[in-house]
Order: structure tokens, then C-alpha cells, then sequence
């Protein structure tokens, strides 16, 4: 007990002695250093006051767009850098690495992606199961509406089709849907009368239609990031492997991805202000919240409590037994990507910031950003699929279904697998809650009942899944780190024969040679 006294005693010491020591330099120099993160928070508390300080003055629909113009703006310049951003960034982590590595790498981000989505399924499933929000009736809820019906089997084979996209250049803008259309269909029966007369033996052909349902191909706006993916993988393993003939190209998508990633530091200046007014909009916009029903609240709560379970405990623990280093230190440099992402609501909007987070703050190797991230963003959807196992119980219970065991697996497995189909476009989730309460037979136009708070949810499960992909990264890194010094030590090697080679068949300028011969003369003299 004394010596832990002392223990105490000495390090309150140590804190006061630095405390003290502490100069208006240094203070500056941590102001200069984290003016951003600073700047995000506080449009972030900027953004909530003014939100709700407007709220009473009951602003039109069109005074709320003109109002959230600043935000748009952000979301618009975010948008308009992922695309090269996402594509410049795989090719030239892929390139940058040799198969045998990337293999190595991918299948340790991969264990990880599918182990953090279906421990987030699972929180999900115990959490709703044990509060049980969707206990009353469902006469609470207003008046529903009509969601599209989508087939689960169509849903899965829309994921592998997206995967290898025919048209890159239409993959940058639209992908690919199966849609519905109706076919009439006739159909001849022949009705042979020997059966019911034994005298009279004729037959008498009949004719009926019906209609079927048919899948026909259709395509929806939004960029095919599955598909660029892919090609994008694809396309710098071989790079890659082509050593000096693929030289040329890896350098140019390096100095793309160079390029980006300055535009990137210039957009974030303004980032603050369009997180201001992003926030500020939707809570002017919103309805009101005292006439949201007890069953929504509880799902509402239910929902926080899933994604803080996961985020904040089960992350940075997976993230601790595996580095052995403090994960809140580095949380802490991924700050204003998780305030981008609950500003944005978008995965794939945030990740430029994400990219400058963890390569700045959190100096993690740009081999492994380049390819994790990208990847993360497009399948790594813990939220988002722990939202979805969620809301498919919440909807069962609030219209008195019993789920069994069968139906609950059905839904863990459904939901892992339709959160990789799930765009990192706000609400997303949405469309893909229909193939899991397809899955297990529950109505799909209850998800109507979940819309009135899905705005800001989906803000919650998108920093969730940003906090995913980045955790996600740290861990590849740490296991991936020999490969990396291996690799560093056969680049070192390589230009050092290069610089050898290509020696002898340097000319030396005269100038070079007066250099050097002043250089020996002047020794000389000393």
C-alpha cells in the first residue's frame, strides 16, 4: 500500500513539473499542430446550437436547402476526389508490393473485415434480443408506405456482376440493378372428354394468360466502387510484376495519388464549415422529436448502445491484444475523419480525410493505406451490419414475430452479406435492409418505420464503420510489418545496383572535374 502511495505520489509530481514547464511556445506549437481536429469539433458544437436555435423559427423546405448550401458544397468536393483518390491509391499500393506480399496482406485484412463485421452482427443480435425496443403495438407508428420488393438471390448475383463491370467509364458513374418487369405468358390446356364421357371422345383446347414478374437488366446512379476495385487490384498487381516496363505508369499514378492528396489538404480548410452547416441543416430539417414514439426511442437507444459496444470496446481491445499499444493514442489522430464521417454520412466521402489521418497523424505506411482503406470502404461495413440485424429483429418484434434460432442465423449471415453490397453513400443501409428482411420472410414495408431516425443512425454507423477500416489498417501494418522491412531492403538493394550500373555511363561535366580537383588542392594545403 505505501509503495503504491508512492507510486501516485511520484507521478502527480512528475505531472505538476510538466504542467509548469509548460511555455506559450508550446501551447502555440499544440494549437498549430491540431488546428484542424480543433476546428472540426467546434463546428460540430457550433453546428448543434445553431441548429437548434433556428428550429423554432419553422424554416420552409427550400430555406433549409439554401441554408445546407455550404454542406452540399463539402460533400460535392469530397465526392469529386474519391474516384481518382480510391483507384490512383490501389494501383499504386498494389504495384508497390509483389504478389506474394499483397496475397499475405489482403487475407489478414480480409479475416479481419469478415471477424469485426460478424462480432457486430452478433452485438446487434444480443442487444436487441435482451432491451427487446419493439415491445407494444404497432399502432404508434403513422401511416406506411410502399418499399420496392428485391429479390435476395438477384441482390448476391447484382454483388458479383458489379464486380466485373463490361464499361469501365460507366462503372465511374452507374451501377448495375436487376429491375422488375412483367411478361404475359398463355398458356394451352387440352381437356380430353373420354374422361368424364365414355360415348362421346372429343377434346377441347383452352386457352388463359398470366402474368409473371422477370428480372430484366437495369443500372442506378452511383459509382460501381466494388468493380473499380477489382480492376483497380488487378491492374497494379500487374504493374507490379512488370518491374522496369511498369515503371512508368507506377509513376504517374504516384503522382496522381501526390496530387490528390494535396487537394485534399486544401479542401480540408474548408471542411469545418461545410461540417457546420451539414449538421446545423439536418437538425433544422428533423422532425420533432417529442412526437417520436417510445418503441422508436428504445430503438433509437438500442442502436447507440450496439455501436458503442462495438466502437468503443470491442475495436480498440482487438486493436490492444494485437499491437499492444494504446488504441485510444490512436483513435485520437483519427479525430477529424470520425467528425467528417458524422458530418458527411458518407464512408466514401471521408476517405481522403482518413488517407491524411492515418498517413499524417498516425504515420501508418502508405503501402498499406493504399490498399486496406479503399478496400474497407467498400466492403468493411461493421455499422452498417450491425444496424441491419438490428432493425430485422426490431421489426419482427414490433409486429409479434418470434424469431427462431434458424431465423436469427439466417439474419447474421444475411446481414454480413448484404453490408458488402451497401454503396458508402448515405443511407445505404436502407436498401440493402430489404434483401435481409426478405431472407427470413418479414414485411419489407416496415422499414418506413425506421426512416424518421435513420438520418442521424446513419451518421453514427457510418463513424463506425470509418473507425472499422481504420483500426483495420493499424492491425495489417503491425502484422504485416516484416514483410514491409523486406521489402524496403530489396528496393534499397535494387537502386543501389541500378545507381551502379548506370555509373559508367554517366558524363562528367568539366565543371564537376575543376570541383573535385579545387576540392584535393584545398586538402592538400591543410
Amino acid at each position: 500500500m505505501q509503495r503504491l502511495r508512492e507510486g501516485v505520489h511520484i507521478r502527480t509530481m512528475k505531472a505538476k513539473r510538466k504542467v509548469e514547464e509548460i511555455s506559450k511556445e508550446d501551447v502555440q506549437a499544440f494549437l498549430k499542430k491540431n488546428a484542424f481536429v480543433l476546428f472540426t469539433v467546434g463546428a460540430v458544437i457550433v453546428g448543434i446550437a445553431l441548429g437548434f436555435t433556428l428550429r423554432p423559427y419553422k424554416m420552409s423546405y427550400r430555406e433549409v436547402k439554401y441554408f445546407s448550401f455550404p454542406g452540399e458544397l463539402l460533400m460535392r468536393m469530397l465526392q469529386m476526389l474519391v474516384l481518382p483518390l480510391l483507384v490512383s491509391s490501389l494501383i499504386t499500393g498494389m504495384a508497390a508490393l509483389d504478389s506474394k506480399a499483397s496475397g499475405k496482406m489482403g487475407m489478414r485484412a480480409l479475416i479481419y473485415y469478415m471477424t469485426t463485421t460478424f462480432i457486430a452482427v452478433f452485438i446487434g443480435i444480443i442487444v436487441v434480443l435482451i432491451i427487446h425496443p419493439g415491445k407494444g403495438s404497432k399502432a404508434e407508428f403513422g401511416k406506411q408506405q410502399k418499399i420496392e420488393q428485391v429479390s435476395p438471390t438477384d441482390a448476391f448475383l447484382d454483388l458479383i456482376r458489379n464486380m466485373f463491370p463490361p464499361n469501365l467509364v460507366q462503372a465511374c458513374t452507374q451501377q448495375f440493378k436487376t429491375k422488375y418487369g412483367k411478361r404475359t405468358v398463355h398458356v394451352t390446356v387440352t381437356v380430353n372428354d373420354t374422361l368424364f364421357n365414355s360415348t362421346n371422345g372429343t377434346q377441347e383446347v383452352m386457352e388463359s394468360t398470366r402474368e409473371e414478374v422477370i428480372p430484366v437488366s437495369g443500372h442506378v446512379n452511383g459509382v460501381n466502387a466494388l468493380g473499380l476495385v477489382v480492376f483497380s487490384m488487378c491492374f497494379g498487381l500487374i504493374i507490379g510484376s512488370m518491374k522496369e516496363q511498369g515503371q512508368i505508369l507506377r509513376d504517374f499514378f504516384d503522382s496522381l495519388n501526390e496530387a490528390i492528396m494535396r487537394l485534399v489538404a486544401i479542401i480540408m480548410w474548408y471542411a469545418p464549415i461545410g461540417i457546420l452547416f451539414l449538421i446545423a441543416g439536418k437538425i433544422v430539417e428533423m422532425d420533432d422529436l417529442t412526437q417520436m414514439g417510445g418503441q422508436l426511442g428504445m430503438y433509437t437507444i438500442t442502436v447507440i448502445i450496439g455501436l458503442l459496444i462495438h466502437g468503443v470496446l470491442i475495436l480498440p481491445t482487438l486493436y490492444f491484444v494485437i499491437t499492444r499499444q494504446n488504441p485510444f493514442v490512436f483513435i485520437a489522430g483519427l479525430l477529424q475523419a470520425l467528425i467528417t464521417a458524422l458530418g458527411t454520412s458518407s464512408s466514401s466521402a471521408t476517405l481522403p480525410v482518413t488517407f491524411k489521418c492515418l498517413e499524417e497523424n498516425n504515420k501508418i505506411d502508405k503501402r498499406i493505406t493504399r490498399f486496406v482503406l479503399p478496400v474497407g470502404a467498400t466492403i468493411n461495413m461493421d455499422g452498417t451490419a450491425l444496424y441491419e440485424a438490428l432493425a430485422a429483429i426490431f421489426i419482427a418484434q414490433v409486429n409479434n414475430i418470434e424469431m427462431n434460432f434458424g431465423q436469427i442465423i439466417t439474419i447474421s449471415i444475411t446481414a454480413t452479406a448484404a453490408s458488402i453490397g451497401a454503396a458508402g453513400i448515405p443511407q445505404a443501409g436502407l436498401v440493402t435492409m430489404v434483401i435481409v428482411l426478405t431472407s427470413v420472410g418479414l414485411p419489407t414495408d416496415d422499414i418506413t418505420l425506421i426512416i424518421a431516425v435513420d438520418w442521424f443512425l446513419d451518421r453514427l454507423r457510418t463513424t463506425t464503420n470509418v473507425l472499422g477500416d481504420s483500426i483495420g489498417a493499424g492491425i495489417v501494418e503491425f502484422l504485416s510489418r516484416h514483410e514491409l522491412r523486406s521489402k524496403d531492403v530489396e528496393m534499397g538493394n535494387s537502386v543501389l545496383e541500378e545507381r551502379e550500373r548506370k555509373k559508367p555511363y554517366k558524363l562528367i561535366s568539366q565543371d564537376s572535374d575543376f570541383e573535385n580537383d579545387k576540392r584535393t588542392h584545398s586538402e592538400s594545403n591543410m
